[in-house]
């Protein structure tokens, strides 16, 4: 990595060197997900900050591989499209063979000759991109997305089996994340659990950051009682129970709750809500355009996310910064984003008597105690900047002090 400024160069410590940085992410538009939405919005604010940056992804087709230029979220970036396949188990999921991303890996670094590489997972292409790196002394930064739940809704393999993967999973993952110069991921409560799992220090918690005036609040009192979940339609999601305490609320509230996104259990969940008598108050909308995910945000009640695997959770962000109080599940990190009784409340994981009970007590607030919750929302998403998460991975990728 070239040197940045020094103390006698004061213009250059006032403007550093752009570098040239190189991402590698296993999932990346138009994949649909928290870990593909944080490595767009990181790709597209360094490249705003004058960087140059690439981008290694999977094609979007078998066919589509080659080196684009590609605008994403307003910036063009170089993108390093390597040839993938379709998991054919999963409604979405593309991969890049295994044994090819080393290859591919020497390929892109030898075209690109990146100051620093920062990996988005230890999969595949991170993987390969960071022992290529790695034999060519170029620092890496690693930032985790992933948790257990994560892994597992991808393979097909009987119980016995996952345990035998994930295992050996996180030893390569241990190996791969030993050849960087840092370790991030986007809570405290999710780096105590990557060094749990794999026995390593020093993982530091940067947000995955959100710009939250692209987003707006309205805070009138609502004329109807609108939950909305915004995500992937997937096991850990948890969206049953949901559905199920639904089932439990006073049939006078006439709830309706909007489903953004798509998934493979979207199928089942339709069938359950249909089972449930809920046919006409679930609507199930798939994936829709930012400008109407932000319309389905600003126009709601409250914002319900029952998952069990979350490390940030950037969806529930985005609600905080529509203004909305959240009704979240007390797992992982979801307790980080949402303080109980404060811009939303905590229920029981899995425990749809729980969420019937927070629900009820959000939506038979007074209007002074609902206006109270949604600036809370406001307030708490202020600490997840989008310019504070960008000056972090700067001084990162510089061995730079970290911006307080």
């Amino acid at each position: 990595m070239t040197d940045s400024a020094t103390p006698d160069d004061p213009a250059a410590a006032v403007n550093p060197r752009p570098l040239k940085i190189l991402i590698g992410a296993d999932t990346f538009l138009p994949h649909v997900n928290g870990a593909a939405r944080f490595a767009e919005r990181l790709a597209a604010g360094l490249g705003a900050r004058g960087h140059e940056v690439h981008v290694m992804a999977p094609s979007k087709t078998h066919r589509e591989h080659g080196v684009f230029t590609e605008v994403i979220e307003g910036e063009p970036l170089t993108m390093h499209r390597l040839p993938s396949w379709r998991w054919y188990p999963h409604d979405w999921l593309t991969f890049v063979m295994p044994f090819r991303a080393k290859h591919y890996a020497r390929r892109v670094l030898d075209s690109v000759q990146p100051d620093v590489v920062h990996i988005q997972s230890h999969i595949v292409i991170g993987r390969g991109l960071s022992r290529e790196a790695a034999k060519r002394g170029i620092p890496i930064i690693a930032t985790n997305h992933v948790m257990a739940e994560n892994i597992l809704d991808f393979t097909t393999l009987p119980p016995v089996l996952d345990k035998i993967f994930l295992k050996y999973a996180w030893e390569d993952a241990k190996r791969t994340f030993d050849l960087t110069k840092a370790v991030t991921t986007p809570t405290r409560k999710a780096a105590d659990f990557l060094e749990a799992t794999i026995a390593i220090d020093n993982v530091l918690p940067v947000s995955c950051g959100l710009d939250a005036s692209n987003y707006t609040a309205d805070l009138a009192p609502r004329s109807a009682n609108r939950l909305v979940f915004v995500g992937r339609l997937t096991t850990e999601k948890q969206i049953d129970v949901v559905l199920r305490a639904l089932t439990l609320l006073d049939p006078t509230l006439d709830v309706t709750f909007d489903i953004v996104g798509n998934g493979d259990q979207r199928r089942n969940l339709e069938e359950l809500a249909t089972e449930l008598g809920l046919a006409g108050r679930v609507r199930f909308h798939g994936h829709t355009t930012d400008e109407e995910l932000r319309g389905f945000l600003t126009n709601a009640t409250a914002f319900v996310i029952a998952s069990i695997a979350e490390l940030q959770s950037i969806a529930t962000m985005e609600a905080m910064a529509s203004g909305l109080p959240i009704i979240a599940a007390d797992a992982v990190a979801l307790p980080h984003l949402v303080h109980d009784g404060e811009n939303g409340y905590l229920f029981t994981p899995g425990d749809p008597e729980d969420l019937a009970a927070k629900i009820n007590r959000v939506l038979r607030q007074t209007p002074a105690e609902r206006l109270a919750m949604q600036q809370a929302s406001l307030d708490g998403v202020k600490v997840h900047d989008m310019t504070r998460t960008l000056e972090t991975f700067e001084a990162l990728y510089r061995g730079e002090p970290i911006p307080e």
